[in-house]
């Protein structure tokens, strides 16, 4: 199975966008510090908003500090909120929308109206006021506030497919030798969603980092961390737009942009996997169809 999915094309670009962002989080600012000696909050007064070459491949802001520093650093703080929020919201949707669907009857009612009002609530707004509440807004509060509200969608596709593979014939063998349904939530059903908890844990990552980016831009964040939202909210109160700073925003912005392309794709690798339908023909099997179709119809002539 996870040949086939990785023998997309679509699939294995998207994983290796996401590989090199990951990695850039991962070992970024040290390889940064110690390799480069790029220090993101650093000020050098000499260096103020220049464009991009020189000692500063990327440019400096407004405030003299070195704009791909910043961006290396931004992908941590971008990435460990996406990480954060969508361990939080999988989790969620999980502990929801499984019981739900396996157990049905009143178990299923109650989860299933708690999933159905954070469905039909305002997210965005109830983000706003909650974050604006909250004292000391950091990345790691504002990555729980994003798991805690975007589960609901997740829950609910969970929660049909638990329904299904509830009812085939090896759950119901279970329940018949008298298997607890714990047992069997947790070491049966759930075993079959991994592929959908595994592509709905990518999403939500990516969600939750394009989440931050619009909540920073806003104004919702903690201005003293560092990410790619907290550079395009920072280029934005200095009028970057307007004095032409291009530089400032549009690396940060791009990065997002590369993240949101990487979800596309895994997606559209995903569905052609689910739905055959939808998958192309590769060269190398039109070729070898053409060939056994000749072959098919040398060999029906010679028979004749």
């Amino acid at each position: 199975m996870s040949t086939a999915f990785l023998s997309s094309w679509k699939v294995r670009i998207g994983l290796g966008i996401l590989a090199f962002f990951c990695l850039l989080a991962l070992l970024g600012p040290w390889l940064a510090e110690s390799l480069l000696g790029l220090d993101p909050r650093a000020n050098d007064t000499d260096a103020i908003a220049l464009p991009p070459g020189g000692e500063h491949l990327l440019g400096t802001n407004q405030f003299g500090q070195d704009v791909l520093a910043q961006v290396i650093a931004g992908a941590r703080g971008s990435m460990y909120v996406g990480l954060i929020g969508a361990v939080v919201g999988t989790a969620m949707a999980i502990l929801v929308g499984v019981p739900a669907g396996y157990y049905g009857g009143r178990v299923d009612a109650a989860l299933n109206f708690l999933t159905n009002l954070f469905l039909v609530l305002p997210v965005l707004p109830l983000i706003l006021i909650v974050a604006g509440y909250l004292q000391g807004t950091g990345l790691t509060t504002i990555a729980l506030i994003i798991g805690f509200f975007g589960w609901s969608g997740g829950a609910r596709t969970l929660r049909a497919q638990a329904l299904s593979i509830a009812n085939r014939d090896f759950v119901r063998a279970m329940r018949m030798l008298g298997e607890k349904g714990r047992r069997l939530v947790f070491a049966e059903v759930l075993p079959h969603l991994t592929g959908l908890i595994a592509s709905m844990f990518l999403h939500a990552m990516i969600g939750a980092v394009m989440a931050e980016a619009g909540l920073a831009f806003l104004g919702i964040s903690d201005s003293s961390a560092i990410s790619w939202g907290t550079m395009i909210q920072s280029a934005q109160q200095q009028s970057a737009v307007l004095r032409g700073l291009w530089w400032w925003f549009v690396p940060p912005g791009l990065c997002i942009a590369l993240i949101g392309t990487a979800a596309a794709l895994v997606n559209f690798g995903v569905d052609e996997f689910a739905n055959p339908k939808l998958r192309v023909a590769r060269p190398v099997s039109v070729r070898r169809t053409k060939r056994l179709a000749r072959a098919a119809a040398t060999t029906g002539g010679d028979s004749r």
